[in-house]
């Protein structure tokens, strides 16, 4: 009935569509299964994409040649870059996304990929001979053969949900839990956890007055995810922001004593920066309000996600706090929030290419490693899929270095240091930041996209005219001068010092107060030059100019940091041996196995003193 697949992919969330794609665009033949064909991709929580870190994950996942950027572009019903006010640094592309549409476009993807086969059961043990994963068994007793299995099995490892007093074993509203791998996972000798997540109720749209909130806009000239040509927006739709009140506090309050999150029946750790609205109004009293965000779900769907409203509590307290949100007083629900808890294996147990160390050709990538959102989960599963593909084919692992993208910072948090709550990315994680725009991610990863397989020669040709675009205007930028009486009566307007003598345009476009929109107004040459180039290399030129200090203080930087890499330590060394180490440092390297001097010194519990013992060793 089934042929041997190259790739077996368990888990079809946002993890799972990448790592399928991934591998089966690089030449494997892959298997998807799910335990429910028809919620391929489906946005489990808030349909939306990107935001803070986020939003430069999903144009890292594109540069590469992930699918996640041009999935949210064709579903797309706003578009946002949020701190706009703040550097380039943190600015952060995000969409509000047609639930229905995006898992379409998902599946419809999955479908053009010919290398890609379905299969819709539930996997409950992954078959393994000498150590190394060669298939997987299903509920009905099929066993499937293939040399390297990918697990991305979300929150359904054995999932159970609680609402209030109730609660009863689902993967997500509706579904049910997956048993029996994580049992067979301990088994084998891997540590397992629980964590605990949460969603909001969904509730009727007609039902609420809009009158009574604050309209939020999408972006006047909306920008996209894809470096390649998906269609911008041409009509978006508005979200809105509410605010809750005592009289909602006191109503949730009503319901805490049947709170599973305050009984103790939930025991596992929910994500800290994105905490339920009673853990908001328990951990800050003092709060009179808390930020309410109403968001559309599509195009033709009345169904409204409550953004910032998670809970667990009883439906009936869930409803009664509602209806006392101003806007929200005829509010229908939908549906009822609830709180999630699902298994997790701590990441500390795999390899920096996805892999398990314990069993060969065993990846985990998602929320199975302990990380929470759709970004997070997609670029694990392209990397978990890259990786699988390269080791069948014996070809080099694929890893990013920290400095080098979001992904790389992420994965090594995941492996180095592990996490004890539900990991989400924040700009503040990457020492780099600064290096790691999303303006740029074209330029630091399409190359490597293009020798994996992924990316087009096409897009590559594209990213050389835009490297050369911005070299020949920074250097056009940084060799006109201009006169005093050319242009201080604009310097005057634009609430910037006047200069006495010629000064460099580019020194001009350097101070926080002047744009290179203000540069062109300076004459209409400029305008003329200026314009012969793109609107992105305009904008990518400003950037480099504006921020050259900063840019080449993090690349030498990472550059003093990155030789470390270069110290490689094989995986069959006996720290043992080296009677120096601190006991925790021998015991944490011990078990995580770093690949480099540089991966070992951001091992939590590893001093730079263990490092320099290390260091010398190595060296005799």
């Amino acid at each position: 009935m089934f042929q041997q697949y190259d790739v077996i992919v368990v888990g079809a969330g946002h993890a799972g569509c990448e790592a399928a794609a991934a591998a089966a665009n690089m030449g494997s033949k892959v298997l998807l299964v799910t335990m429910n064909m028809g919620t391929i991709a489906q946005m489990s929580c808030n349909p939306a994409m990107g935001g803070v870190a986020k939003g430069q994950i999903v144009r890292e996942i594109d540069a590469l040649g992930g699918l996640s950027g041009i999935i949210s572009d064709k579903s797309m019903i706003q578009f946002r870059m949020l701190n706009l006010s703040k550097g380039p640094a943190m600015w952060s592309p995000r969409t509000q996304n047609d639930r229905m549409r995006f898992a379409e476009e998902w599946r419809l993807a999955l479908e053009n990929i010919s290398n890609v086969d379905f299969w819709q059961e539930m996997v409950i043990e992954i078959l393994i001979y000498g150590g190394r994963a060669i298939g997987i068994k299903t509920s009905l007793g099929l066993e499937i053969r293939s040399k390297a299995v990918i697990l991305t099995n979300g929150t359904f490892l054995n999932g159970k949900i609680h609402i209030g007093e109730k609660h009863f074993g689902g993967g997500r509203t509706g579904e049910k839990a997956a048993t029996g791998l994580t049992e067979q996972l301990v088994t084998l000798g891997f540590e397992s956890g629980r964590m605990k997540t949460g969603t909001p109720p969904r509730v009727d749209g007609r039902s609420l007055n809009y009158s009574k909130m604050e309209e939020q806009r999408g972006d006047e000239n909306p920008g996209k995810f894809s470096f390649t040509d998906t269609a911008p927006l041409s009509k978006q739709v508005s979200c809105w922001i509410t605010y809750t009140n005592e009289d909602v506090h006191d109503t949730l309050k009503l319901g805490f004593e049947r709170s599973p999150m305050f009984s103790g029946r939930i025991k596992g750790l929910g994500p800290r920066y994105c905490p339920s609205i009673e853990d908001k109004i328990n951990r800050f009293a003092e709060r009179e309000r808390h930020q309410i965000f109403v968001e559309p779900e599509g195009w033709s769907t009345v169904e409204i996600y409550v953004n910032g409203f998670s809970t667990s509590l009883p439906e009936d307290i869930q409803y009664q706090a509602l209806t006392k949100i101003k806007g929200f007083e005829k509010a229908k629900m939908f549906r009822p929030g609830y709180a999630i808890e699902y298994d997790f294996f701590p990441p500390t147990q795999l390899k920096l290419t996805l892999e398990t160390q314990l069993i060969d050709n065993l990846y985990f990538a998602g929320q199975i490693n302990g990380t929470t959102g759709y970004e997070e989960a997609a670029c694990q599963g392209l990397m978990a899929g890259i990786n699988a593909h390269n080791k069948i084919n014996d070809k080099e692992p694929f890893v990013l270095k920290r400095s080098e993208a979001y992904i790389g910072v992420l994965i090594d948090d995941l492996v180095n240091k592990g996490t004890q709550e539900p990991y989400r990315m924040f700009t503040s994680r990457a020492e780099y930041r600064v290096l790691l725009r999303q303006d740029n991610a074209d330029l630091r990863l399409t190359e490597y996209g293009h020798k994996l397989g992924l990316a087009s020669d096409q897009r590559l040709e594209k990213v050389f005219d835009k490297k050369s675009g911005v070299a020949a205007l920074t250097k056009l930028l940084k060799s006109i001068k201009v006169d005093p009486d050319q242009v201080n009566n604009e310097l005057e307007s634009f609430n910037t010092a006047t200069i006495r003598e010629k000064q460099i345009v580019g020194n001009l476009l350097k101070r926080p107060e002047v744009s290179i929109l203000q540069i062109k107004a300076l004459s209409e040459d400029l305008r003329k030059e200026i314009d012969r180039f793109s609107q992105e290399i305009q904008e990518q030129a400003e950037i480099e100019i504006k921020y050259e200090t900063y840019i080449e203080r993090e690349k030498k930087l990472a550059e003093k940091i990155g030789t470390l890499e270069d110290y490689k330590i094989f995986s069959d060394f006996d720290y043992d041996r080296v009677k120096a180490l601190s006991s925790e440092a021998r015991e944490k390297l011990k078990k995580i196995k770093p690949q480099t001097i540089g991966q070992a010194s951001r091992i939590s519990g590893v001093s730079p003193a263990d490092i320099s013992v290390l260091t010398v060793y190595l060296g005799k």
